[in-house]
């Protein structure tokens, strides 16, 4: 007997792109699979607090995880609701423009480049779409 699909929470979507970390962690995966540690590295803030947030988010359908031996993954999923999935679209492109988000995602390509300079991401995988970026360092940039 199949089950029946959840009803789209439109409060909770709300709710989970109405505050700062969450916003923070999507923009950082807005184009791509990222795991945790890259996440607890970037915003400088504790594992428990961005698995949390993470859990909120996906509770919200906006984020899937992948779990891949001890490392786990995160992604933005689009909501199957056609305004929902608009909003996050719209929020996402917005979110690229603000400076803090930059610098986020700045930071997230430094570690990207050389992620054996960050002692919690040493044996980390590199975020999925991110290997073009890794390509664009120099050997020098990398040790």
């Amino acid at each position: 007997m199949a089950r029946k699909p959840a009803a789209f929470d439109t409060e909770r979507f709300f709710q989970a792109l109405g505050d700062s970390t969450r916003l923070r962690l999507l923009n950082l995966m807005s184009d791509q699979e990222i795991c945790v540690c890259y996440l607890v590295e970037i915003l400088g803030q504790p594992q428990p607090k961005i698995s949390r947030h993470l859990a909120y988010l996906r509770s919200a359908g906006i984020v899937a995880a992948r779990r891949d031996g001890k490392w786990m993954h995160y992604r933005i999923v689009m909501p199957q609701h056609i305004g929902a999935s608009a909003v996050l679209r719209t929020t996402l492109a917005w979110l690229a423009e603000e400076k803090p988000m930059q610098a986020d995602r700045a930071r997230l390509a430094k570690a990207c480049c050389a992620p054996s300079k960050f002692v919690a991401l040493r044996g980390a995988p590199l975020p999925a779409s991110v290997s073009a970026l890794a390509e664009c360092c120099t050997p020098k940039e990398a040790l």
